[in-house]
């Protein structure tokens, strides 16, 4: 069931992305074939998604937002600890994403909730302790409106964490540029096929909306393509406390 649910995902990635015009039927197209089995493709592929929630570690109480937050599955790395959790939400765009998201959602009733709405405007009721974007700045064709909205949704001290797909920037003067000129030039390429966006302005620019706590920039494997790792970061700021 693995190899044909993964032949799937991959004959959707090799048709690339469509060319509806809004982003929503952009998602929905490409993502809403392949929502029942997006978990376990790329389960080897998104690296990086358990550590971050540990290191985000919201206390019992928090209020959290997770804005991109497709199936939901980041929900079980919180483990236990979720249920003592105030509220969870999962806002995403794909409706076909979302039918997963509230499956999951509703085994933890009162706790989690799926929210169909977009990550640059959405806002929940009232300022949170912690949001979190992974694998989702690279989708949002606005990313900067969804990490300014995010950091307006958070109280003062509130932590913003984000792990994605990382592009490494040209100017070496800029203090990132250690992955070299193959990862710069071959990735930003194969992920555009399937309208995934690798910028380098990402973390310069998360790094000047928080006060940075935690950033580290690393390789992961690619399923079925052997040799290649692909780039990626994790990344926590705080929201200054004015």
């Amino acid at each position: 069931m693995t190899l044909i649910a993964d032949a799937r995902t991959l004959l959707q990635l090799a048709r690339g992305a469509s060319g509806h015009k809004s982003h929503a039927q952009r998602l929905q197209a490409f993502y809403g074939p392949q929502a029942s089995h997006y978990d376990a493709f790329r389960e080897r592929l998104l690296h990086g998604r358990e550590e971050l929630i540990q290191r985000l570690a919201p206390p019992a109480g928090a209020t959290v937002v997770e804005l991109g937050g497709g199936t939901g599955r980041n929900l079980e790395f919180f483990g236990p600890s979720l249920l003592s959790l105030a509220r969870v939400e999962v806002v995403d765009l794909c409706p076909a994403m979302l039918a997963q998201a509230r499956k999951r959602c509703a085994r933890w009733p009162g706790v989690a909730v799926a929210v169909e709405a977009d990550a640059t405007t959405y806002r929940p009721a009232h300022a949170v302790d912690c949001v979190y974007l992974s694998y989702a700045l690279t989708m949002i064709p606005d990313w900067r409106a969804a990490v300014d909205n995010a950091a307006a949704m958070l109280r003062p001290g509130g932590l913003l964490g984000v792990v994605d797909f990382y592009a490494p920037p040209r100017d070496p003067s800029a203090g990132l540029a250690d992955h070299g000129s193959f990862d710069r030039i071959f990735w930003p390429r194969w992920f555009r096929h399937d309208g995934v966006h690798l910028d380098p302005q990402h973390l310069p620019y998360l790094r000047d909306r928080s006060e940075p706590m935690f950033c580290d920039r690393r390789r992961g494997a690619v399923p079925y393509l052997p040799g290649l790792r692909v780039p990626y970061y994790l990344f926590i700021g705080r929201k200054p406390a004015r």
